[in-house]
Parts: C-alpha cells; sequence; structure tokens
C-alpha cells in the first residue's frame, strides 16, 4: 500500500497555503519583539484550554519554532534511545461546523441592531460593537474541524525538533521503519502526512518535499479503536456521553454567578439584550479570540470582549467539560483507555526483546572461532542475516500514533497524572484556582506524549539495562508515582501491573446486565 501525497490530503494549493504560512509566522515573530503589553493577545493566551497553541505552552518556539530545546533531564549519552513510541494531537485546526453556526448566529445579533441603537452607547462599547460586527466570520461549516496550514506547520515543525533531539532513531536509514497509526478523522491524517515531511526536510533541508513516489514507505495505518477508543466504548458511551445528567457540573457553572457575571458583562458591551446571550454563546466568542489567534496569526476584536479575569472564568468551564467528560469525573473515562497504554507497553517489550536477542547475538558471534566466522562470510544471506540483527536491532525504533485531546487525556488520567485532591465542580472555581488540571497546559494542540525507550551498556545488573523517559510537549514528565524524571523499565511496568494485566477493554466498557425479572403480583 502506498502512501499518498500529503499535499493532496488537503486539497490545498502550495502557494496560497505558503503565503499563509508565511503571514503566520511573521505575525508570531512580530509578537516575541513587541512589549508584554503591546502584545495584548498574549495575555488571554494562557487560558484557552484545548484551543490553546502548542507554542504559548512553548513560548521559546516563538522565537525559533524549529530549534530543538534538549531538556536537561533527558539522559545523557551513557544510554542510547532504541525506541520511541509519541502519542500526538493533531495540530491547529478549523472550528467545527456547530461552532461556526453559533458564531454566526452571535455575529447576526451584532448586525441586527439598527443606527437608531446606538444612541445610549458608550463611545467604547459603540466602537467595540462596530468593529466585531464588521469583522469577517472567516470560517465556513465545510471547514469543520479540518487542520490548516498552521496545522501542518505544527507537525512539520514537530518533526524537525524531534529527529535533531533523537537523531539515531529517525536516521534516514530508519525512515522506513517507523510505524504510524492515526485516527479516521481527516486532521489526524494530515497530521501525520505533514509530520513526514518535516522528515523529509530534516533528511533534506532546503528542500521542498518531493513527489510522494520518492519518499513513501508505507501508509499511515488507520486505528480508530485505538486512537478514538472513546466512540467503542458502550458503557462511556451510555453512562457519559449520551447521559444527559453526566455533566452536570458543567451545566451548572453556565448559570451560576461566575459566568452569569460574563453573560451581562458582554451584553452590556455589545449593546444586545441579556436574553439574547447565552454561556455557550460566550464561549464561542471566546474561542473565536484563539481560532483567530492561533490559524490567522492576528488580533481579533473579540478578544477585546474579555478580560483575564473573563478568561481563567472560561477556562474553567472547559476544563469542567474535559474533567467530567474525559478526565478523573467518572472512572471510565481512563479505563476505556487501558487499550491504548497496553499498546504502548506491548511497542516497548518488543523493543526490549529485540535488543536483548541482538545483544546475545552480538556475544555470539564474538565467540565464534574464526573458521566459522569465515565459512558465515562466505555465504551473502547469513552475512546479511547478521548484519540486519545486529545493525538494526529493533524492528521500528519510532512509533507515531495521531489522535485527539480526547486520546491523550484519559490515558494521562490513566497513569495518574494532574489529578487534584478535590474534583473539580460547579461550585469550587475559587478553590480550584491553583489546580493541576489545565487542559491548556495539557494538550494544546499539537501535544504529545512521548515514551523513549534506553539501553543502558554499562548497567549495574540486567534489571538497569533498560530505562525509560516520558516528555510530554517535549519536557520530561517526572513519573506520577515518584516525581523522578527516569525509571528502570521493569520498574515502569510493575508500577501500572494492574493496568497492563487486568484492564481490559472488553469487561470495562460492557454495560452492567440489567435484571428485568420482576415479582408477580
Amino acid at each position: 500500500m502506498m502512501l499518498r501525497d500529503p499535499r493532496r490530503l488537503l486539497r490545498v494549493s502550495v502557494a496560497p497555503a505558503a503565503a499563509l504560512a508565511v503571514a503566520v509566522l511573521s505575525s508570531l515573530s512580530r509578537c516575541s519583539l513587541l512589549e508584554p503589553e503591546d502584545c495584548v493577545i498574549s495575555a488571554l493566551s494562557p487560558y484557552f484550554g484545548t484551543k490553546t497553541r502548542y507554542e504559548d505552552v512553548n513560548p521559546g518556539l516563538l522565537l525559533d519554532p524549529e530549534a530543538p530545546r534538549r531538556d536537561p533531564e533527558l539522559l545523557e549519552e551513557t544510554c542510547t534511545p532504541v525506541q520511541l513510541v509519541a502519542l500526538i494531537r493533531h495540530g491547529t485546526r478549523y472550528p467545527t461546523a456547530k461552532q461556526i453556526r453559533k458564531l454566526r448566529q452571535l455575529h447576526g445579533l451584532l448586525q441586527a441592531r439598527g443606527p437608531g441603537d446606538d444612541k445610549t452607547c458608550a463611545a467604547g462599547s459603540h466602537d467595540l460593537r462596530a468593529a466585531l460586527a464588521a469583522w469577517p466570520l472567516g470560517y465556513a461549516e465545510w471547514m469543520d474541524g479540518q487542520l490548516v496550514e498552521k496545522g501542518w506547520q505544527d507537525m512539520r515543525q514537530l518533526a524537525l525538533r524531534l529527529a535533531s533531539l533523537f537523531p539515531a532513531l529517525f536516521s534516514f536509514e530508519n525512515y522506513c521503519r517507523l510505524q504510524l497509526i492515526t485516527s479516521s478523522k481527516h486532521r489526524c491524517v494530515d497530521s501525520g502526512a505533514a509530520f513526514l515531511q518535516g522528515l523529509w526536510q530534516h533528511y533534506h533541508p532546503g528542500l521542498p518535499p518531493p513527489d510522494i513516489a520518492d519518499m513513501e514507505c508505507g501508509t499511515p495505518r488507520i486505528n480508530d479503536k485505538l486512537m478514538r477508543f472513546f466512540d467503542h466504548c458502550e458503557k462511556l458511551l451510555t453512562e457519559v456521553e449520551r447521559n444527559a445528567t453526566a455533566l452536570y457540573h458543567v451545566e451548572a457553572f453556565k448559570t451560576g454567578p461566575e459566568m452569569q457575571n460574563i453573560v451581562k458583562k458582554v451584553a452590556a458591551t455589545l449593546q444586545v439584550p441579556v436574553s439574547n446571550l447565552s454561556a455557550d454563546l460566550i464561549q464561542v466568542a471566546f474561542f473565536t479570540c484563539s481560532f483567530d489567534l492561533a490559524i490567522k496569526g492576528v488580533k481579533s476584536p473579540w478578544c477585546d470582549v474579555f478580560d483575564i479575569d473573563d478568561a481563567k472564568v472560561l477556562e474553567y468551564l472547559n476544563d469542567l467539560k474535559q474533567y467530567w467528560k474525559r478526565g478523573y469525573g467518572y472512572t471510565i473515562n481512563s479505563r476505556s483507555s487501558c487499550t491504548l497504554f497496553q499498546d504502548i507497553f506491548q511497542h516497548l517489550d518488543k523493543a526490549v526483546e529485540q535488543k536483548q536477542r541482538s545483544e546475545f547475538l552480538t556475544c555470539i558471534i564474538f565467540l565464534l572461532s574464526e573458521e566459522l566466522l569465515t565459512f558465515l562470510a562466505r555465504h551473502v544471506h547469513w552475512q546479511q542475516a547478521l548484519s540486519v540483527f545486529v545493525s538494526q536491532p529493533v524492528s521500528s525504533p519510532v512509533i507515531l500514533q495521531f489522535g485527539h485531546a480526547e486520546t491523550l487525556l484519559p490515558l494521562l488520567s490513566l497513569m495518574g497524572y494532574f489529578k487534584d485532591k478535590e474534583p473539580l465542580t460547579a461550585y469550587n472555581y475559587k478553590e480550584q484556582m491553583h489546580r493541576k488540571f489545565r487542559s491548556g497546559h495539557i494538550v494544546p494542540y499539537a501535544s504529545n506524549l512521548i515514551f523513549v525507550l534506553y539501553h543502558c551498556k554499562n548497567a549495574k545488573n540486567p534489571k538497569e539495562e533498560f530505562q525509560v523517559q516520558m516528555l510530554l510537549n517535549e519536557k520530561v514528565l517526572p513519573l506520577a508515582h515518584s516525581q523522578e524524571t527516569v525509571s528502570l523499565y521493569e520498574d515502569l511496568k510493575n508500577h501500572y501491573k494492574d493496568i497492563l494485566q487486568n484492564c481490559h477493554t472488553s469487561k470495562e466498557c460492557e454495560l452492567p446486565k440489567v435484571n428485568n425479572t420482576s415479582d408477580e403480583l
């Protein structure tokens, strides 16, 4: 099976895409050179939740988005990386069709007011409302969550940084041995294609990606049961997704004092009746600020509707949804990701086994007599087989899995990360101001969770020979149970023993049987 040209997947002409990429980079570069007070957009950027730009989590990327930043906690050269398993959220995308319809509804409210309605407006409110009414929507329903050019750029640049950080794993010789798994959603398939483009740029600096026939090695494998496990878990779908009361705290917060104060404030600013606005419309207006920033690299007047206090409240609303729908709110949210977690460790197990076999074979060759080695050297097929085993012991040095925020959050929750002492509720906003569970800091666009398996040649004993580090968004992630930055592989497996051995998706996702029998009267 052949990999189609990544540039054809999105059906976008190269010239406009390149022009938009230049415009985005130019805007970001200008922003990085301005004083903080002049770069107004950045004040709200930390609060966009799952609509957060990747560079707002890694601000250094604003200056040089292709330069790798080696975390000082990464293992030194005494240990050699032998496999990398990366779970990657798709890059920046367009709003969904549902969000675009709500934005059009809000835009219609502003344009519906007649000239005579402006008499009671304060000058500032009138100017802002006029600016919003005149501001082009720029989004059509057909866009519906598709990857934008900035999203392609996110993935290409991530590929360049990872390839520079782990050059041996991402070597040109290994290119055709990497595995690429993706969700069926176009934004994920396109993200995988863009990542491959970035690798090609790494191998051939300064050259554009060629026709795919010159760089293809195989197709990305679509696996929704792995990357969209949440769509295949009946218990999750029934008890959370389709359950009208499952997101009680989200709906309660929308009608609570914090959100209603913002509704009233925005109604006054836009000079529209409070009854015409809702928490959902307010949230869409806030996200429009983030979309315009992430997609177009521009300051939208929608950003001027909100201040930082508003942004913190709106961030909490988004986090409540993620917490109760994908995080710690319900046990099934995280347990539904067991198959994905186990799949990651199956890759690591296989790499350990293959590396051990290679080391054993190397020792055997070293001990063989000169006569036998001469015999083997004369037989080409033996020579080739031995060469492969010794020089390329791990069949898949790089595993790339492209999914969604909804793929990453349950998995991180399953592993015990970003868990607060008290649950997030509609009634403890102030108490949760310093919470760990902030979705924008965990799963922005292009977020990534990376497992790096190392082989340590000078280990004191066999148990210390294989070690693991995890990176979240290219920063070393301390182990949830110990806060250490590196773990012996066997210790990590032992810590997650229950999940690896006793978490079976078929059982976890099975609906409880209902007893339909009743006593006769």
